[in-house]
């Protein structure tokens, strides 16, 4: 029995460790990411050209984000803190026994998980009460179609969460091409069911969308994994000592994630007293905002977790340190302009993608005032990702889950005060307040720990800032002047975007070039490969 299980896992595919891959990795991750926020991006045109940013869409945006919070409870949180860095170990060490750890993963996870569903399914009216009461006094209708279309949509926890089991497994293998083009086909569902079913099922198509997306995402990962030569079908060790250790790591993690859930909640219900379109408003603006998070820092993070769970397991702290100060460092060259140019062409970018059909001039003054927020919260979140994954490389899950409790607690001190003032604005900016305060608390605890990440990292950020801010002012003379000299309509925003997004990306390049920032020479080779259409090394 023995020598077989060995002879299975010896087939496995698992690359060895590449501690100058971190660039490849997270430019794998992030093409992948780029097809999803771009298929995103064309979801949220799909939606607002269909239904605008009506009542109904604020009615699916709560629905869908049920299955969304159950799944970052469950699997989501888990995924970053204990799966990734617990399978890393057994994929590099204990291969005999992998393989029977994700049979046994799959099955507990599976069968739960259907059995949550149907909870939810008769649970689905209050629920929506839960998160919408609000709606009860807009209109009472909005509050019915909520809970119709939780129980619609109640399937896509299993497929969201099973889906999030099998990219910790690949992730783990350092297989990160599949895992991150099969996000793209979770949008790719409801860019095609919404012209399709729109006409026939109204709102609810984008529910059937939902659920194909990610029942497709399930399939691809599976076969993904029997392509690395593991065995998904077989009798699980419900007494596998990973098991333990991935739920005690998981453990302050699901505490910090209750709370968590509470603010969401509580976040929905008060943006639902808000007015019918507050949330569809917010959902448009977070959409542009979390982009860049997907493409730079989700990508950088994810990439670099293996290694620093490795390093830190190896007891070698230069190269842990400098990995991290690494990955900072290319979050930061890459985000801070990105929030640069959200802030400067919001407007213009917004009335280019969702400005049509029923999505009126109103409803793009109303994204662009909650984006604007949004922008400065986005900084302080791109920063948290890794500081947040260096904890759980080194096994440290309950500081990031204490962190998150204060930071809600800073949410809803905010919240509370700013809401009747400055309606679901005041919720924008207390959302901002719980980003900035978890990353710096993070942060200071993080460098107690460590002590300093790398002597580099203080210079590389006084780099970024000047050379953003040179761009700033390049991307904010061209808009205005675009303005000026060219009558309003598609060409004006066109030449608006083209115009000061390129010429002030191109002038922050050439100043980070003079810089000779390590990170941004590794950026501008990755750049050149891919438009060489070079195949990128495996990892």
């Amino acid at each position: 029995m023995g020598s077989n299980v060995q002879s299975e896992e010896s087939r496995i595919a698992i690359p060895a460790p590449d501690a100058g891959g971190l660039a490849r990795s997270a430019g794998m991750l992030s093409l992948g990411s780029a097809a999803s926020r771009v298929l995103g991006l064309a979801r949220e045109m799909v939606i607002t050209a269909y239904f605008g940013a009506t009542g109904e869409v604020s009615a699916f945006r709560v629905a869908a984000q049920v299955p969304v919070l159950l799944y970052d409870f469950l699997i989501g949180g888990m995924l970053s803190a204990a799966l990734v860095p617990v399978l890393s170990e057994y994929a590099q060490q204990r291969r005999a026994l992998f393989t029977h750890l994700i049979a046994t993963l799959l099955t507990l996870g599976g069968l739960g998980l259907a059995l949550l569903v149907l909870v939810l399914e008769l649970a689905a009216p209050q629920v929506a009460w839960l998160l919408a009461a609000g709606f009860a006094e807009s209109d009472p209708a909005l509050l019915d179609l909520t809970a119709r279309l939780i129980r619609f949509s109640s399937p896509a926890v299993w497929l969201f969460s099973m889906a999030g089991l099998l990219t910790a497994m690949l992730y783990a293998l350092q297989r990160f091409s599949v895992p991150a083009l099969a996000t793209a086909v979770y949008n790719l569902g409801i860019v095609l069911a919404a012209p399709l079913l729109a006409r026939t099922l109204g709102i609810t198509s984008l529910v059937v969308g939902m659920l194909a997306g990610a029942a497709a995402q399930v399939v691809i990962m599976a076969w993904d994994l029997q392509r690395a030569g593991v065995r998904l079908i077989q009798r699980p060790r419900f007494s596998h000592p990973a098991v333990g250790r991935i739920l005690r790591l998981y453990a302050p993690i699901a505490a910090g994630l209750v709370v968590s859930v509470l603010q969401v909640m509580l976040d929905r219900r008060l943006a639902s007293a808000t007015g019918p379109q507050s949330i569809a408003w917010m959902s448009n603006a977070t959409t542009l905002q979390q982009m860049p998070l997907g493409l730079t820092s989700v990508a950088i993070s994810l990439a670099a977790l293996p290694r620093l769970s490795r390093y830190y397991a190896a007891r070698e702290d230069t190269a842990y340190r400098q990995t991290l100060g690494r990955g900072l460092r290319l979050v930061l060259l890459l985000v801070v302009p990105a929030a640069v140019l959200l802030w400067v062409l919001g407007e213009p970018l917004t009335r280019l993608l969702f400005e049509r059909s029923r999505f009126t001039p109103q409803d793009t003054a109303h994204v662009v005032a909650a984006l604007n927020i949004y922008v400065v919260g986005m900084l302080f979140a791109a920063v948290d990702y890794p500081l947040n994954f260096a904890f759980y490389a080194r096994g440290n899950t309950w500081l990031p889950a204490l962190v998150g409790v204060v930071s809600v607690g800073v949410y809803v001190a905010a919240a509370l005060r700013l809401v009747h003032d400055l309606g679901y604005l005041g919720l924008a900016w207390a959302d901002t307040a719980k980003q900035a305060s978890h990353a710096l608390i993070m942060a200071a605890l993080l460098a107690h720990q460590i002590g300093r990440l790398h002597m580099q990292l203080g210079r590389g950020l006084l780099t970024i800032l000047a050379s953003a801010s040179v761009m700033a002012g390049v991307a904010w003379g061209l808009a205005a002047a675009a303005a000026h000299w060219i009558a309003p309509g598609l060409g004006r925003d066109l030449v608006m975007l083209g115009a000061a997004g390129g010429g002030g990306l191109a002038v922050y390049a050439g100043l980070l070039g003079r810089a000779a920032m390590p990170e941004a020479a590794s950026v501008a080779a990755l750049v050149r490969r891919l438009l060489r259409r070079a195949p990128l090394p495996p990892g």
